[in-house]
């Protein structure tokens, strides 16, 4: 907050002839100005550096365990089956296993739950790391990646200190969410490239140590800012946030809009290999940074459905540019463009799971968002798979183009913002 303070000013003593005079001195006012940038005035926040430190730690392992455990297990076992079918059951367990976490999170408090939680996800992974090593039973490896369910959402914890610091200034809250989607796709356009380094350079099981450590200490910082945690409240009702009005209908665009990713991924690998994917990450972390510096919307469900529709239009690119030609810096072009109506369309709608969600519910009901997402993955990978294998890599980018349309129809349909009440904390 801007600021100007004048100190009292400073007398001078002199002779004058025979008297004695006081004049008074205007000493300079030291004058501070709050930063015209929104993300340094955001973290400026007394406690908010701390936290945002510690959360980063924590969240960049999130795109480093699956990378990790795919070049360990196929590397140790030789099956990328295997590896494909540990991970993609981690996945199925963390999607029943992290709205309960959440749950307890609200119940009980961020620093209470987060540490133990985390703390038996740490040891599925290094147990996990031994039974590879060591060359345990197939079903061992299914067991301790399942473990690692309980991996707090750091990223929904941050966003629920965000809310409770600037509760009542929606401009800071947007800056807030904003920041927080540019580090996701920062976490996870740099996790996998680091896993790879680790996993190569070292030896198999590298990233996944290196991740459990990062993770580790990430939430014990975190943990440890209890300053700046959200108090827990008492809730009148023990509900799902899923039966708040409004929800299932954004829960399942979140779920068509995770379909996109799953399948631009997969699509993508399969036509043009992995590491051009970290330009769509790109677009998508540069365009969630502008997208904060802009004025919130007064309309946000008007603002969710254009943003959608951007992402529509923009997933077409990667498609008319595998038609047209095979040059690798023309489809490199429409993923970056591409990757830019993600960031906003995932800000705005973490906005409004903030608007729809409960008091006292706020980390169940992002976590309920989250795993939206990861179900989304999960199914749009499969799509993009099979789309790619019997159809070609072209037409595979059909499915996340028809996937944002289906995310533009169900929100269009089924999402509505309460315009007054209790559920609408952070009005814009």
């Amino acid at each position: 907050m801007p600021y100007e303070r004048n100190p009292p000013s400073t007398p001078v003593f002199a002779l004058s002839g025979d008297r004695l005079v006081i004049a008074a001195r205007d000493a300079p006012s030291p004058v501070r100005r709050a930063s015209a940038n929104p993300y340094l005035r955001l973290l400026a926040t007394a406690g908010a550096r701390a936290f945002t430190a510690g959360n980063l730690l924590a969240r960049l392992p999130m795109g480093m365990f699956s990378v990790s455990a795919v070049i360990m297990i196929a590397g140790s076992r030789g099956s990328y089956a295997l590896a494909g079918a540990v991970t993609a059951a981690g996945l199925a367990a963390t999607a029943v296993v992290a709205p309960w976490t959440a749950r307890l999170v609200d119940r009980y408090g961020q620093a209470r739950i987060a540490v133990p939680a985390t703390a038996i996800a740490v040891l599925g992974s290094l147990t996990l790391l031994l039974c590879v090593h060591y060359d345990a039973p197939d079903w061992t490896l299914f067991a301790c990646y399942a473990a690692t369910a309980t991996t707090p959402n750091t990223g929904g914890m941050s966003r629920a200190r965000w809310a409770h610091l600037h509760r009542g200034d929606p401009a800071a809250l947007h800056t807030a969410n904003s920041f927080e989607q540019a580090a996701d796709e920062l976490c996870f356009m740099l996790g996998p490239a680091l896993a790879a380094l680790l996993c190569g350079s070292l030896f198999p099981e590298a990233g996944t140590l290196a991740g459990a450590i990062l993770l580790m200490t990430g939430v014990l910082i975190f943990a440890a800012q209890r300053a700046t945690e959200p108090p827990v409240t008492p809730r009148a009702h023990t509900g799902s946030p899923l039966r708040a009005p409004g929800m299932p209908a954004l829960l399942a665009a979140f779920l068509a809009t995770g379909a996109v990713f799953g399948a631009m991924e997969v699509v993508t690998i399969a036509h043009a290999g992995g590491a051009i994917l970290a330009l769509q990450a790109a677009g998508s972390c540069a365009a969630g940074l502008l997208y904060g510096s802009l004025r919130p919307a007064p309309d946000i469900r008007r603002r969710l459905l254009g943003c959608l529709a951007g992402m529509t239009a923009l997933m077409s690119l990667p498609l008319l540019a595998a038609s047209w030609t095979d040059a690798l810096p023309v489809l490199a072009g429409a993923l970056l463009l591409a990757g830019a109506a993600t960031a906003p369309t995932m800000v705005t709608g973490m906005t409004l799971i903030q608007r729809l969600t409960p008091e006292g519910q706020l980390n169940e009901g992002m976590t309920l968002a989250v795993t939206a997402l990861l179900g989304g993955i999960a199914v749009g990978s499969a799509t993009g798979g099979w789309m790619v294998e019997h159809a070609g890599h072209v037409t595979g980018y059909v499915v996340p183009v028809c996937a944002a349309a289906l995310a533009l129809v169900v929100a269009a349909a089924g999402v509505r913002v309460p315009g007054t009440g209790a559920r609408a904390r952070h009005p814009e």
